[in-house]
Order: C-alpha cells, then structure tokens, then sequence
C-alpha cells in the first residue's frame, strides 16, 4: 500500500511542471486571441501573413528552398550546393530563392550521408525544395525534397528569410 502511495506521490510530482507549463502558456495565447478577436472583419479571424515570392527574372527560373521550424534537427543547418557552388545554407524556419538557368540542375546536401535532387528547371517557373533532417548514426541527415506553393504557403509566415 505504501508502495502505491509513492507512485501517486510520484506521479503528481512529475506532472505538476507540466500543468504549471501549460497554464502559462494558456495566459501568453490569451492576449494574441483577443487581438486576433479584435481584428476580424466580418467574423473572419485574422490570418498572419505569409511571405510572397516574385516571379523569376525573364528567361530564368527560380528555386525556393526552405526548411520547417522544427524542434527536432532544428539545430542541425547545412549548405545547398550545386556542384562546388553553395547556393545558400538552409537552417530550420529559414528559406531562401535562387534565380538559374533553365536546364537540368542538381542540388546536394551532404553531413554524414548525401542525398542529392534533380530539377529540370523551365524559364518562367518558380520550384519548392523543402528540407530536412532525419535521424542519423553520428549526426543529422539533411535531405531534399520536391514541394509545391501549398506546402511553402503553408508555413510561410513562421519562416524567415535566410541571406547565402
């Protein structure tokens, strides 16, 4: 009996940061929803922004490259090459553009493994590449992989640009 007491004790120990965790973040969305509140046109809730990208240049096109804001690999950033030239480092909650020839074009990222994607790129069109890192033996593997304007849009505005 006295062994149960200890795991109920114990239990509510572990729990309680949690809840206290949890209230506060409770009172920090609070006073966001009441201005979000405030700024509804016509019952519609206010929607943040995302980033727009402009089209390419004439006779070139352009890729977007961006990353998630993860937690998990968050910390993990790598370069974007196309052959020995880095076209931009990509960290979580970054992206940034490139403007390039049309043509074929092949973008790697590398750490402990390598993994590399083909663009056939057409002038006038814009492509999404969204990175990753998965799980590795010594470190994180950053991986590419083809996206669409839905999937950028989507996190678009938690995103921040990131310069080369």
């Amino acid at each position: 009996m006295k062994s149960n007491a200890s795991v109920l004790l114990l239990s509510l120990a572990l729990l309680a940061p949690c809840s206290a965790w949890a209230a506060q973040q409770a009172e920090a969305a609070a006073p966001a929803a009441a201005a979000e509140e405030g700024t509804a046109d016509k019952g519609k809730k206010a929607k943040a922004k995302g980033v727009e990208i402009s089209p390419p240049q004439a006779g070139k096109g352009k890729i977007v490259f961006f990353r998630a804001p993860k937690l998990i690999g968050g910390a993990i950033g790598y370069k974007v090459r196309e052959g020995e030239t880095v076209m931009g480092n990509l960290f979580a909650g970054k992206y940034f553009a490139v403007e390039v020839e049309p043509g074929a074009h092949e973008y790697a990222v590398h750490a402990e493994t390598k993994d590399v994607l083909a663009l056939e790129v057409e002038a006038g069109e814009t492509y999404y590449v969204q990175g990753g890192v998965s799980m590795g033996v010594l470190a994180g593997r950053p991986n590419l992989s083809p996206a669409t304007k839905v999937d950028f849009d989507a996190i678009s505005a938690k995103l921040k640009e990131r310069s080369k």
